[in-house]
């Protein structure tokens, strides 16, 4: 049985390249040291700043994550992901030095607007290299092991990032702008320059936004990635507060966490080679459904177990629909734009998460948990309807390029 596994999960990965590989290690190394962000709101606690103005400070962030797909949207299709994404990681790793040394809160936004430029700009410069690495049906397995590289990097960054705040954020921060200097290198020392950027005979289109904007249905389709997105960073701003409200202790937000990430890392290989023979739109749809009331069911839970079931519902929807919108996109896009298409995808996921930000507090506060809940529950209920409809002229669309 196991032989078999094996060996379906080795024929499944085999044949992406050289470059996509490069994208895959090096996604893993710079997401091992993502603890800047993560423990931003800690950090800031450590230098008094007034909790009255924390919101400014992570405010700057999220504009910062807006405007960073968007520019290396543009920076890959005419320089291709090469330069992009150094880009991004040499600014990542300097704005995250500017924001160690910052000396006041107005300072200190700007290293954030800074940082959340930077962290997003190699973003399209990273989905052209999975897009260029496939075809078909195969990208939604290159993304998907995309998603799976960020999540091991990630679940060890947590527990690593909170032993060293406890030790002092000079080493929290060094370890983050080293690994992004080291993903820096990686790229440009293995990564062909051309990667990514528009070929001599690829049809002119202008080199702005207007080939996006135009495209109507990758517009609809970013409807329910801004739905998707919304409900799953519900995760990360309210839960704590429902464990908080609970009367339950930090720790279980961080055991809710652990399961996540244990989740998606465990089965998201498995679910790349089960659930490829599902049609796209509607897997999305069901997995988006599935997320959603997970993520609905934190409304019931009201003990440290009931978390966690709350928690395996929803990472199972987020296995489900790993890398199928990244794909999908990748899919639409015309020669010569594919940055610019997957830096709108990384625009919407910026948006939803601000938007949970700023208003899923504020709901949970002022019309209080069930509105909230209920609230995400409709959401991506109506946001997986969006991709069901779309899903017939998506098929067509594949099926004539």
């Amino acid at each position: 049985m196991f032989s078999g596994l094996r060996d379906g999960l080795r024929s499944r990965f085999a044949g992406f390249g050289g470059p996509f590989w490069v994208v895959i290690g090096g996604t893993m190394l710079n997401r091992l040291g993502n603890m800047v962000v993560p423990f931003l709101v800690f950090y800031l606690g450590s230098r008094h700043i007034a909790t009255g103005q924390v919101p400014f400070v992570l405010g700057a962030l999220g504009v910062g994550g807006l405007l960073g797909p968007v520019l290396g949207g543009l920076l890959t299709d005419r320089f291709g992901a090469r330069l992009a994404m150094v880009t991004g990681m040499l600014a990542t790793a300097g704005s995250q030095a500017l924001l160690f040394v910052a000396p006041d809160p107005v300072t200190l936004a700007l290293a954030t607007l800074a940082l959340g430029v930077g962290g997003t700009l190699h973003m399209p410069g990273a989905s052209s290299v999975m897009a260029g690495a496939a075809q078909g049906e195969r990208r939604r397995v290159a993304f998907g092991l995309l998603h799976w590289s960020i999540n091991v990097g990630a679940a060890l960054a947590g527990a690593l990032g909170g032993f060293l705040a406890e030790h002092g954020y000079g080493l929290l921060f060094a370890l983050d702008m080293a690994t992004c200097l080291a993903y820096g290198a990686l790229v440009a020392v293995r990564l062909p320059r051309t990667t990514g950027a528009a070929r001599a005979d690829s049809p002119r289109d202008g080199g702005g936004y207007g080939v996006v904007l135009r495209d109507r249905l990758l517009l609809l389709l970013m409807v329910p990635v801004l739905t998707g997105e919304a409900v799953y960073a519900l995760t990360e701003v309210t839960l704590p507060l429902a464990i908080r409200d609970h009367g339950l202790p930090p720790t279980v937000f961080g055991l809710a966490a652990a399961v996540n990430a244990v989740l998606v890392v465990a089965l998201q290989p498995i679910a790349n080679l089960v659930l490829t023979r599902f049609d796209r739109t509607r897997l999305w749809a069901a997995g988006s459904a599935l997320a959603a009331a997970g993520v609905a069911l934190t409304g019931v839970a009201g003990g440290t177990w009931g978390f966690v079931l709350t928690v395996v519902v929803w990472s199972l929807g987020e296995v489900a629909v790993s890398g199928l919108y990244s794909s999908m996109v990748a899919d639409l896009a015309p020669d010569g734009a594919a940055g610019r298409y997957q830096g709108v995808a990384g625009w919407a996921r910026g948006l939803a998460r601000f938007a949970a930000l700023l208003l899923g507090s504020t709901v949970y506060a002022l019309l209080g948990p069930a509105a909230l809940w209920w609230g995400a529950l409709g959401a991506g209920l109506a946001g997986a309807a969006v991709a069901v409809s779309i899903g017939g002229r998506f098929r067509a669309r594949v099926r004539a390029s």
